[in-house]
């Protein structure tokens, strides 16, 4: 009896450590843990949700601290190691290595290799495969004005205000005098807006302009926007492409600390087509389900992944 038990404990200890070991095919948590991170928008944690759910399903550990805080806040936990991984936006490598001025940031696939191969080099962190949208200052119109009027791209709204065309747009303070804002997209496309086109809104959030937009509120027939924000599906309004290039490209995508990454590459292989597929519709599609109907992130999420096949 007693040698059963030494044996059947021996057995019990071996178990146990194959099952912790990363050699286990059968295992479902023996790669990781992995500290995913996140800001604190509704956009940002729907993201964190795709990696969390991407990584556990391909059987890592994944510890959620995601809704970390603010950009500085968050960027230093991952430099620190107190995260491991979270998704950032291209753009913000501009004043992440003080080159606001450089044109490199308007355009999408330039921006991408630009911070890829600073932050590696200065802070050995990784940017994996960037989504192909953009979460930047943008002009968003209802979709039925933008039908109606041929409006696709910032160039077409440009030829449709200097021939006459009725427009006028609700913004904040901010959106209509800085320097990267509208006086932008007015310098870059050759228009100007006068003073009864515009309607400022005090409180400065896009929910207030986009909601005076798609209702028409004292003439207003376009929103200061952001380009995935969850509103504008909801409320039928559209984006109009920016093909000049006037704002910088805030494209998401994962980023990781090298380390971890060396130690597990194949986190290219499980996040990269899905970051692919998160385009500008679909992001504001997600947003919306979660920001104007209250539905559980984790559940949309989880929802799309398995609409596209990412996991069973």
């Amino acid at each position: 009896m007693r040698l059963k038990l030494s044996i059947l404990g021996l057995a019990v200890i071996l178990s146990s450590f194959l099952g912790a070991c990363g050699n286990n095919p059968g295992s479902t948590t023996s790669k990781g843990p992995v500290t995913v991170g996140s800001k604190l928008d509704t956009e940002a944690t729907v993201l964190a949700q795709v990696i969390i759910q991407m990584l556990r399903a391909n059987g890592f550990t994944v510890i959620d601290h995601s809704s970390t805080g603010q950009t500085d806040i968050v960027r230093s936990a991952l430099i620190n190691g107190d995260i491991d991984i979270y998704p950032e936006y291209t753009g913000n490598g501009a004043f992440f290595f003080n080159e606001e001025n450089s044109p490199v940031w308007q355009d999408f696939q330039a921006g991408y290799q630009e911070v890829k191969t600073l932050d590696k080099q200065q802070n050995n962190i990784v940017w994996l495969q960037p989504a192909p949208a953009n979460n930047t200052w943008a002009i968003a119109v209802p979709k039925s004005f933008a039908s109606s009027n041929n409006l696709v791209t910032l160039d077409d709204l440009a030829a449709y205000i200097n021939k006459g065309g009725n427009f006028k747009i609700a913004a904040s303070e901010e959106f209509l005098t800085s320097a990267v804002a509208l006086p932008a997209f007015e310098s870059v496309y050759g228009f100007n807006l006068g003073a009864n086109q515009q309607v400022v809104v005090s409180l400065g959030g896009t929910a207030a302009t986009e909601k005076a937009a798609a209702e028409g509120t004292s003439g207003v027939n376009a929103a200061m926007a952001f380009g995935t924000d969850g509103g504008l599906a909801a409320l039928n309004l559209v984006v109009l492409q920016d093909n000049r290039h006037a704002q910088p490209y805030y494209a998401p995508a994962p980023i990781v600390r090298g380390v971890v990454f060396d130690k597990y590459p194949q986190l290219a292989g499980i996040l990269n087509p899905v970051f692919a597929s998160l385009d500008l519709v679909t992001l504001q599609t997600l947003n919306a389900s979660v920001q104007v109907e209250g539905k559980n992130v984790a559940s949309v999420v989880q929802d799309y992944l398995k609409s596209k096949g990412f996991v069973p």
